[in-house]
């Protein structure tokens, strides 16, 4: 397995955290983490498999022009890229009690640009586990990628990351 490029943002709280943990479950340098904050296409290159983590903070405050997060200004490049021939899952953090009903939407909107760049999606979850009302990322009985509620179980996030980059290990 090549190195695996681990884009997150924003740095400093969860999703940094999240994506931390991921590297570690890959194991001691199978995985880089790149904030997407100034990230441009160049410097995903040398990658076959990209791992893409996303904040708790859903699409709906994406529109705000006063709320511009990383992802606002990256998700702008992500769709230009050249994604053909690269394997990509998703991660994303989510609160199943006060979002139920737009459960971990981020993930959608991350791996739709991704897809629509090319890159093939892996790491699909089993929503099993899961209490939630509506989710943009659960498509065909299963999600986009990794839910993980930091807010209401951080006491599972170690066991599904584990989980999780098993199978990613056998889908990249």
């Amino acid at each position: 397995m090549n190195k695996i490029a681990i884009l997150y943002g924003p740095t400093g709280g969860n999703t940094e955290k999240a994506a931390q943990m991921v590297a570690k479950a890959f194991g001691e340098g199978k995985a880089d983490l790149i904030p997407v904050k100034d990230l441009h296409e160049g410097d995903i290159d040398g990658y076959s498999a990209i791992v893409f983590g996303g904040p708790t903070v859903g699409t709906h405050t994406w529109t705000d022009v006063n709320q511009k997060n990383d992802w606002d200004l990256f998700l702008t490049k992500l769709y230009k890229m050249n994604l053909h021939g690269k394997k990509c899952a998703v991660f994303g953090l989510g609160d199943q009690v006060s979002y139920s009903f737009k459960f971990v939407d981020d993930i959608a909107s991350i791996a739709d640009e991704a897809i629509q760049a090319g890159a093939e999606l892996v790491g699909l979850v089993d929503p099993a586990g899961y209490t939630f009302d509506e989710s943009k990322a659960f498509r065909n009985g299963k999600f986009l990628g990794l839910p993980l509620d930091e807010d209401n179980e951080p006491e599972l996030t170690q066991e599904r990351i584990n989980h999780w980059v098993e199978l990613l290990k056998t889908e990249f």
